[in-house]
């Protein structure tokens, strides 16, 4: 077996492996992996707690296994080439190991201009895919099947566990702290604890502080943009609990001057510069000794933090009540962080939340999104626009049986399928923590919480317009009240701004010349100089959320074409006669 990750609930399932008399060599998680798939086989899968991604070849059977864990938190790449299978942690080995050079996948793109990133198997390159997460391959004689063990699943409407809030709250709050207790003690060398200032990570940060009677180590990310800090929070908490706090403050130029590298780590089209903060605060952990961090990622999925949760309420309101003052007063409620929020311009609220309001459409909570982010793909250049079937392809994907579920539940298995796996626990998570060698865990995914947070009615995930209504209840006597109270502010950087604001770094021109921009083949070049005119007129301020994303998926994509070109000198021969080959991640 090859291995990457971790498997917390090692110890319980050495202890049954053992009662079933298996005898082990080492105390580590990766030989009770080999075990429970001697003892279980698939099942093995359903019974790990953790994150990996993984390659078990059975000699009884001669078969290949390939699996990812429920929430793709490990990638899994995987091609063929001369009736050899190679598989990787990440895309830049496989193509190392080619003789030809990667191409863009139209369909791939298309699924990044809508959903953000690409739905598994999907990747941006053609022939390459992904083990989707929550899956397994089986691999024989070179024919593979997939087999999925896990998707997120919820109740019917009015089949939602029974129970009160205040009883919820204290489930949940049990079943956090035992899951961070878990991925904080399970670990041979130190853990420390993001903290952004919102409360996902100050509860993650908090239960490391109470486990402990030595100093913990915390992390923040500050912003010389006063519309993006958060550190006022983070300070507020880091005092309280009394932590020893790191923080690296992040500009506009720092963003465009790292920005090639955080390309050529994520592998993928970025349509935000979010990753490159991110990769800078995982340098400063790695900076300060760390290897390990617990962070708050996939609370916004499980217990529905996000705006578009929001925003899909209010639409039910607009397709259900003709009232347009109660329409306004809900919009008005929205965004209080946004300088530009739509409820302060009610033509334009009205024309967005009014659109596609079916309330039969199974993927309504998302469609305002998946719109605006496709006007994208106006950009690019013929042989690759079509007709989009990303959206029509997710939505009869859906789990039989979802339509009886409560929209909510339909909007977090959305986003629990594409934006979690494939940009925030990918593009902004792993790849950004794993450039700096540095291991993510993440509580809020462990798979009692997650399903149990499934299990409760939505009125308690969202209370009125109170987001994460439950979390809140269940650490409110933990965390200050202006953590527990203060509007959602959601993590953004500087996109267009950071590039023209402070100057323009010159590899910005190198990449989007109408020369360069003609090589690539992706974009349309006349609309790549209007955009990048407009930009550098406005010094990429004042740019609408389409313009901003554009420029960026503009600058993202032409880096990564010529990236991918540019490192066509193989490692190893082709002709090297190793049939499967693993790569781990390094930032050689």
């Amino acid at each position: 077996m090859t291995f990457n990750g971790e498997i917390f609930n090692h110890v319980e399932l050495r202890a049954q492996l053992t009662d079933r008399g298996h005898s082990f060599r080492t105390r580590c998680d990766t030989e009770v992996i080999v075990h429970a798939w001697e003892e279980w086989g698939p099942d093995a899968f359903q019974r790990f707690n953790g994150q990996w991604a993984l390659a078990i070849w059975d000699r009884r059977t001669g078969e290949l296994i390939l699996s990812r864990d429920r929430y793709g938190v490990r990638p899994l790449y995987l091609t063929r080439q001369g009736g050899e299978l190679r598989f990787a942690s990440e895309m830049k080995a496989l193509f190392a190991l080619s003789s030809t050079t990667p191409e863009l996948d139209p369909a791939g793109l298309d699924q990044i201009f809508t959903f953000w990133a690409p739905v598994a198997p999907r990747t941006p390159f053609l022939g390459v895919s992904q083990v989707p997460p929550g899956s397994y391959l089986r691999i024989v004689d070179g024919r593979s099947t997939a087999h999925p063990y896990w998707s997120p699943e919820f109740p019917e409407a009015g089949r939602e566990a029974a129970g009160s809030e205040e009883e919820h709250a204290e489930e949940l709050r049990e079943r956090l702290i035992d899951a961070v207790r878990l991925r904080f003690e399970r670990s041979d060398v130190p853990v420390g604890a993001y903290l952004s200032g919102g409360i996902d990570s100050s509860v993650t940060a908090s239960l490391i502080a109470s486990f402990t009677d030595v100093e913990v180590d915390t992390f923040s990310l500050r912003f010389t943009s006063a519309e993006h800090d958060e550190g006022r929070y983070q300070q507020l908490l880091a005092s309280r609990l009394g932590t020893r706090h790191h923080e690296v403050e992040v500009g506009e130029r720092d963003i465009a001057e790292i920005f090639p590298e955080v390309v050529w780590h994520a592998e993928h089209p970025l349509l935000r510069t979010a990753p490159a903060p991110m990769f800078l605060l995982s340098r400063l952990v790695r900076s300060s000794g760390y290897k390990v961090v617990v962070t708050g990622e996939g609370a916004d999925e499980v217990l529905a933090g996000y705006d578009i949760f929001l925003e899909a309420k209010v639409r039910q309101l607009y397709a259900g009540d003709p009232d347009p003052d109660a329409r306004q007063r809900a919009v008005a409620r929205l965004y209080p962080w946004m300088e530009r929020s739509p409820g302060r311009t009610p033509a334009f609220a009205a024309a967005f939340f009014a659109k596609n309001l079916s309330l039969d459409d199974p993927a309504m909570s998302h469609r305002p999104r998946w719109d605006t982010t496709a006007t994208l793909k106006s950009m690019l250049a013929s042989d690759l626009r079509g007709d989009s079937a990303a959206g029509h392809d997710l939505v009869t994907a859906m789990p039989e049986g979802s339509g009886r579920w409560e929209m909510l539940s339909r909007a977090q298995w959305l986003e629990m399928t594409t934006l979690l796996p494939g940009y925030i626990l990918a593009s902004q998570g792993d790849r950004m923590l794993m450039a700096n060698s540095v291991e993510g865990r993440f509580p809020f995914l462990d798979v009692a919480v997650g399903r149990f947070a499934n299990s409760v009615p939505a009125e308690q995930k969202i209370r009125g317009f109170d987001e994460k209504h439950l979390l809140k209840l269940a650490f409110a006597d933990l965390l200050p009240a202006e953590i527990v109270r203060r509007p959602k502010q959601p993590y953004r950087s500087p996109d267009a701004a950071s590039f023209f604001a402070e100057g323009t770094p010159d590899w910005v021109d190198g990449v989007t010349c109408p020369q360069a921009v003609a090589r690539a083949g992706v974009f349309r070049p006349q609309m790549v100089d209007a955009l990048m005119a407009k930009a550098r007129r406005r010094r990429g301020r004042g740019l609408s959320n389409t313009d901003n994303m554009r420029l960026v998926a503009v600058l993202s994509t032409q880096l990564l074409v010529d990236q991918v070109r540019a490192a066509k000198q193989p490692l190893r021969s082709p002709e090297d006669p190793t049939v499967l080959d693993f790569r781990t991640r390094s930032t050689a």
